[in-house]
Formats: structure tokens, C-alpha cells, sequence
């Protein structure tokens, strides 16, 4: 496995199970992740990939600089160039790595997790994404006897580094990149609460905002890594007051919430409500297939319906991929889809070398509100009373195999089973998903229905007691 080549090869650095995820690495800094540990992977991941330049960035967090430049004098001291793009969000690298023709780009950030936390995401050339399953190993499988000589080389000083760090902006190229997306001429001139979270996606939004008609009402807006307003992750109920009370209180068009590295955003309508990213989907699938008749739309499996009828109807192909970026990112790849979505609120884009964006969608939407000149409420009301659904529900479990073996037993011999990941079982009028976490104690479902919030109420609730009377029999 590959965790036990990582406890077994980083350096003198132990680097636990626990930081090694099935798409990144993250962890608690300093005693999971820290500059060791940095320094180590920056020189194989150099190695590893026969890298001669690499992009890196980091997010807000207070750790970022210092691990930056430990990474930075690994993959130096391997012969490659470390190109600085400074402070950014993760999309930034992804642009950056395809923009400076790297071949490589590393991403130091820990996403929505506490301030404590940081980690790195990994991609290759043409922003290729990299995960425990496809590449990752490429950094830790390295030779132990060369890694002793170089030690010994280090020591004595014989050792020149070949490669060098360049500091490189890349902010006019890539604002220009996202206003291709949408045409400004149509924009109307909407009041919009912008809530980073004191994230990364403050700075952006101050360089975008000159190019748009659009009023900033301005929320937790400047970037500090000692998140004072709250950890930046609106998935969580509790951190959306924030953003609700503004669109409220300065009569709103719309609100948008990101977290720490803008990799995703969220909506709120004129009236504050939070809008479940399922049905941002099927919009933005719609307005893709207004522009580009007959293409692929990838989404995943769990919660779909929505998505899948309005992607037919458009004209276009639905294509159904197991959730996680790295296998999104491949399943647009291999199908040319020009646009993908997931339920997380991660929206991919072939123009962007089939990578996920956090400010792409919300442009898009803007230009999708201005054309329709409907406020957000009345254009996915529509939608969300035909395909009610629960939204992602997490409980802590013990034994999640034995939870998702209690749901097959009780709806599979009636229902459709689907396996593509986790569980699904479809009805006529109703369907659910459950699926374990990769990294925690949990269980995640999903429920949706067709046209009948009640019965999907029921179902949820049916689900959720089902799911604790397993945890009460697994604990006794």
C-alpha cells in the first residue's frame, strides 16, 4: 500500500496514514505536516515526474510561506525550477501549471479544514491531477541508496543546487481568462454579497470587480490565516449567517460564499435562502449546452436526476462519474465534456483544462440571471419543487460496511442497486445514495425525489433511523 511506502521512504520525516489522502495530503502542522516533510516531497516530487519546472502557491494559511519555501528548495536542489506564483487559490495553480507550460504544480493549502491544518494538492503537465491512485506514489517511491549518497553529498558540500525560484504574476492572465467566460456587454448591474472568509478569493475579486457592473457588498473580505470570522467552509450551516444576514439587510441580487482556496463556491438567492449546489448543476449545464448543442455533461452519482433531465432535454449526453476531482477531471478527459458537476459544489470546465473552478460558476450565473432578468429564487424554483432532495447528510458511524450492507438488504431486492460509488437505490418516485468517507468516521446520504417533498422527507428520515439503530447495535 501506498501509505506504508510513505511511513517507510520520507526522509527522516514519519509522515502518518492520517495525512495521506486519497487526493492530497493534509494533516496538522506541524507534527503531519511541516517543512521537512515539504522539503522532502519537493525533491521527489521533482524526481519522480523528471520535472525541470513546477508552479507552486499557497493559500492564507500562517504555515503557507514556510512550507512553500522548504518545498521550493527540494524541488530546486532536484535541478527544477520552483515558479512563485505567491498567494492564490488552488485554480490559480491549475492555470498557472497549463499557462507557464510547467510541468508540474504544487498547491499548499488545507482547503476548509481548521486554521491549524495544511497539506498540498499535486498536478502535472497541462494540470493533469495527480492522487493516491494515479501518480502520487511517484513521490515517495524513490531509492534508498540515493538517498543516502545525496545525504551524504548535502554534508559535504559538494552538492550545487541546479534549479531556481522565480517569482511570476500571473493575475492579469488569468482575470482575463475568467472574463472570457461570460459576455460583459449583457451583464446587468446587480448588488452582490461576496463572502470569502477571509480566504483567498478576496484579492481576486478586488482585481475582477473593475471589469464588471456589478456592487460588492463585501463580507469577511481580507485574507487572514488566523480566521477570525470562523474556519471558511459554508457547507456548514453555522458559517452561512453571515453571508444570509447581508443579502438581508443590503437587499441583495445574490450572495456567494467560497472556501479558503475558492475551489468552490456557494449561492444564496435574493431572499438569503441557501441554494444547494445539486441544482447549480443542472443550470450551468443548461446554459453550456445553450452555447454548445449535443455535448457531454459529467456528473455524479449522488443526486442526479435533476441534472440528467435537464441535460437531455438540452440535447446534450449525461455521463455519470463516481464523485472525487481526480476521477471527474479524468472521466472529462475521456468523454470531452465541456462542462461537469458535482453536488459538493465542484464545477469543472474543458476551457480550463478540465479543472475545477470557484470563480467560473458565479460568473456564469450572473450572466445566466442578466439574460433572464429573473431574480435567482424564481429561476430554480421550478427546479427544486420538481426534484426535491435532502442535501448531504454526515453521520458518524463505526462501521459504515455494515450500515450500507443494512440499506442493500431492506430497498435492494425492490429498488434498482446501483454500486458506481457507494450505494444507490433508485424507485419510480424516489432514489438515495449513501457512501462512506475516505478520511473520517462517516457516512454521507442523499436522498431526492420527483416532485414530492414529503415522501422525500420520509425517505430521509427512514434512512437517518436506519443508520442509528446500526450504530446502536454496533456499539453494544
Amino acid at each position: 500500500m501506498i501509505y506504508m511506502i510513505l511511513l517507510r521512504k520520507i526522509g527522516g520525516f514519519v509522515l502518518s496514514e492520517k495525512s495521506f489522502g486519497t487526493y492530497d495530503i493534509r494533516g496538522r502542522y506541524p507534527d503531519l505536516v511541516n517543512e521537512e516533510m515539504a522539503y522532502d516531497i519537493g525533491r521527489r516530487f521533482a524526481t519522480g515526474f523528471a520535472a525541470r519546472s513546477v508552479v507552486v502557491g499557497n493559500d492564507i494559511r500562517l504555515s503557507g510561506p514556510s512550507l512553500k519555501a522548504a518545498l521550493m528548495r527540494g524541488l530546486t536542489e532536484a535541478g527544477c525550477d520552483a515558479l512563485d506564483i505567491g498567494q492564490c487559490g488552488t485554480e490559480m495553480v491549475y492555470f498557472g501549471t497549463v499557462h507557464l507550460k510547467a510541468d508540474g504544480g504544487i498547491m499548499i493549502t488545507a482547503s476548509h479544514n481548521p486554521k491549524e491544518y495544511n497539506g498540498m494538492k499535486f498536478v502535472g503537465k497541462g494540470a493533469y491531477p495527480i492522487s493516491g491512485s494515479n501518480g502520487l506514489e511517484k513521490i515517495v517511491a524513490s531509492d534508498e541508496v540515493a538517498d543516502h549518497e545525496r545525504s551524504a553529498e548535502l554534508k559535504s558540500g559538494n552538492l550545487q543546487p541546479e534549479g531556481r525560484v522565480q517569482k511570476i504574476d500571473i493575475m492579469d492572465a488569468y482575470v482575463q481568462h475568467l472574463l472570457g467566460y461570460v459576455d460583459v456587454s449583457v451583464l446587468k448591474p446587480l448588488k452582490i454579497v461576496v463572502n470569502s472568509g477571509n480566504g483567498s478569493a478576496g484579492p481576486i475579486l478586488d482585481r475582477l470587480e473593475k471589469y464588471l457592473p456589478f456592487t460588492f457588498i463585501k463580507v469577511n473580505h481580507e485574507p487572514d490565516g488566523n480566521f477570525p470570522n470562523g474556519v471558511p467552509n459554508p457547507l456548514l450551516p453555522e458559517n452561512r449567517h453571515s453571508t444570509i444576514e447581508a443579502v438581508k439587510r443590503e437587499g441583495a441580487d445574490l450572495g456567494i460564499a467560497w472556501d479558503g482556496d475558492f475551489d468552490r463556491c456557494f449561492f444564496f438567492d435574493e431572499k438569503g435562502n441557501f441554494i444547494e449546489s445539486y441544482y447549480v448543476v443542472g443550470f450551468l449545464a443548461e446554459a453550456f449546452l445553450a452555447k454548445n448543442k449535443g455535448e457531454r455533461i459529467v456528473h455524479d452519482p449522488r443526486l442526479f436526476w435533476n441534472t440528467q433531465e435537464i441535460v437531455e432535454r438540452c440535447g446534450g449526453v449525461p455521463v455519470l462519474s463516481r464523485s472525487g476531482h481526480s476521477i471527474i477531471k479524468a472521466a472529462m478527459r475521456r468523454e470531452n465534456a465541456v462542462y461537469g458537476g458535482e453536488m459538493s459544489a465542484h464545477h469543472y470546465f474543458r476551457d480550463f483544462a478540465y479543472c475545477d473552478s470557484g470563480m467560473i460558476p458565479w460568473l456564469l450565473v450572473t450572466e445566466l440571471l442578466s439574460r433572464l432578468d429573473k431574480p435567482m429564487s424564481a429561476v430554480l424554483q421550478e427546479r427544486m419543487a420538481m426534484y426535491p432532495c435532502s442535501g448531504e447528510i454526515n453521520s458518524k458511524v463505526s462501521d459504515a460496511e455494515a450500515v450500507l450492507a443494512r440499506a442493500e438488504a431492506l430497498y435492494g431486492a425492490s429498488g434498482r442497486v446501483s454500486k458506481v460509488d457507494g450505494l444507490s437505490v433508485a424507485f419510480a418516485d424516489w432514489r438515495f445514495n449513501l457512501r462512506k468517507s475516505n478520511t473520517e468516521p462517516l457516512i454521507r446520504l442523499n436522498v431526492e425525489a420527483r416532485g414530492d417533498r414529503q415522501l422525500m422527507q420520509e425517505k430521509t428520515q427512514e434512512l437517518l433511523a436506519i443508520i442509528n439503530d446500526c450504530q446502536n447495535l454496533g456499539s453494544l
